[in-house]
């Protein structure tokens, strides 16, 4: 334990060195390399770890917009993804208009930077350590060039690793995350000719890599794709039969998409394919877990299939499918939204008394809001309460609606000050927490650029 410390320290330097060089944009010289070599007390301070977290650090770094700095780490969207198209985004830069989505107020000087010095640092550690790339550090750079957008390259990047003597660089593993990433970045028709493209380097796609371009097609909408795959999937004797999870995202989706439009017609269709996928993953013998439960029931739940909720909900406690908190509390805002507090409360103390999951600020905030709109001003008050008891902050609107509502009965002392002044400082430190900008130079790199004058 006590040698292993100062050798992690050192790798850690290094990593801050050459992070401080890229930003300051000068080239790796033997300055730097006799730094990374006296730091670590070794002729080849590289390895495949360092070199990795090096590119890995690069988009957090270069490649988000500011206004993406201190946002909350989710995976939800606020609008539906759609296919991305470089030409027209290069025509907007040019006429002065805003560009949207997962490109949106980049800046392209600081991308070009990232992307040139990723590169440059690739062969640099070949070519001056005689550093071997592998599989792990050939996709981490694959997956720089996909984040800065640049497919031209990434391409020729790929086609120059499969050339290489050594071999075995360009895999199903590193293909199916270059799927992944594109698919992130909006470029589905790209994720799509790199699964296409996976028999032209030597590798042969497995169920994950399946999972991941179906994942990726239903969020920009395109079913007829994405049900291509499945059914090619589910031919007899195909090599990558489905699994839970294919159908899990198929159903996901469909929920996810038919409440992002205002269509009736719509919304009945995409709740219908739902559960007819429901019903042919029982039917071929899988065993739905409780994300798919989840799934299902949020939809039911949000387009008013409270009997189709609750027959869900039943049937997965039969099969021994325990229920979580992110299931009752589908059924909660349901309950809330639709002025059946008392049957909310019930389901609240239910998920409790089973044990069933610790209820958070999203399961209280709807019975919350529901009992104000209602003047049950005592029993709003007695949720906050214990809602705070249990460890979590409520949020601010929340907060200020309960003191609002106690303020119009005259009855605002019913919250005391000790109370007050616990819940105004949790929400002052969320607040904090989720607006703090991180400063791209940390104490640590700005440490490390010091030492590398």
């Amino acid at each position: 334990m006590i040698t292993s410390q100062p050798r992690y320290r050192g790798t850690a330097a290094i990593v801050n060195q050459v992070l401080g060089v890229i930003i300051q944009h000068r080239p790796f010289d033997a300055q730097l390399a006799a730094s990374a070599t006296t730091a670590l007390n070794s002729n080849n301070p590289w390895n495949v770890e360092t070199i990795s977290e090096v590119l890995r650090s690069i988009p957090r770094l270069l490649f988000q917009s500011n206004r993406s700095i201190g946002r909350q780490k989710s995976l939800r969207h606020r609008a539906p993804l759609k296919q991305r198209s470089l030409r027209e985004e290069s025509n907007k830069v040019r006429k002065g208009m805003i560009i949207l989505g997962p490109a949106a107020y980049r800046d392209p000087l600081k991308v070009k930077l990232g992307l040139d010095k990723a590169m440059e640092f690739y062969n640099w550690v070949e070519n001056h350590f005689g550093f071997t790339h592998n599989e792990l550090t050939c996709r981490e750079m694959a997956c720089v060039l996909a984040k800065g957008n640049k497919l031209k390259e990434l391409w020729e990047f790929l086609k120059e690793m499969a050339r290489r003597e050594n071999g075995g660089l360009v895999t199903t593993a590193t293909v199916t995350c270059l799927m992944k990433v594109l698919g992130e970045e909006g470029f589905v028709n790209e994720a799509m000719a790199a699964f296409y493209r996976m028999k032209q380097f030597h590798c042969k796609p497995d169920v994950y890599s399946y999972n991941t371009i179906i994942y990726a097609l239903c969020r920009v909408g395109n079913y007829k794709k994405a049900k291509f795959l499945l059914e090619q999937m589910e031919l007899p004797g195909f090599r990558c039969p489905p699994d839970t999870l294919t159908y899990t995202i198929l159903i996901s989706s469909y929920c996810k998409h038919s409440l992002q439009t205002g269509c009736r017609k719509a919304i009945r269709r995409r709740m219908w394919e739902a559960n007819h996928l429901f019903r042919i993953m029982l039917f071929k013998g899988f065993v739905p877990d409780v994300v798919t439960y989840n799934c299902l029931i949020d939809g039911c739940c949000k387009t008013n299939r409270i009997e189709r909720a609750l027959e869900l909900f039943d049937d997965m406690i039969k099969k021994g499918c325990l229920p979580n908190r992110v299931t009752y509390d589908s059924l909660i805002r349901y309950y809330s939204a639709v002025n059946e507090t008392n049957t909310a409360v019930e389901m609240l103390r239910r998920m409790q008394n089973l044990n069933h999951g610790i209820p958070s600020s999203s399961s209280y905030t709807p019975i919350i809001h529901a009992l104000c709109e209602a003047g049950r001003v005592l029993e709003a008050r007695n949720f906050l309460v214990e809602l705070v008891d249990g460890g979590s902050v409520p949020r601010e609107y929340t907060y200020r609606l309960v003191c609002n509502v106690l303020n119009l009965v005259g009855e605002p002392d019913l919250l005391d000050s000790e109370l007050r002044r616990r819940i105004e400082d949790g929400i002052d430190y969320r607040r904090r927490q989720v607006a703090k900008v991180k400063p791209i130079m940390s104490d640590k790199l700005r440490f490390s650029m010091g030492g590398v004058q």
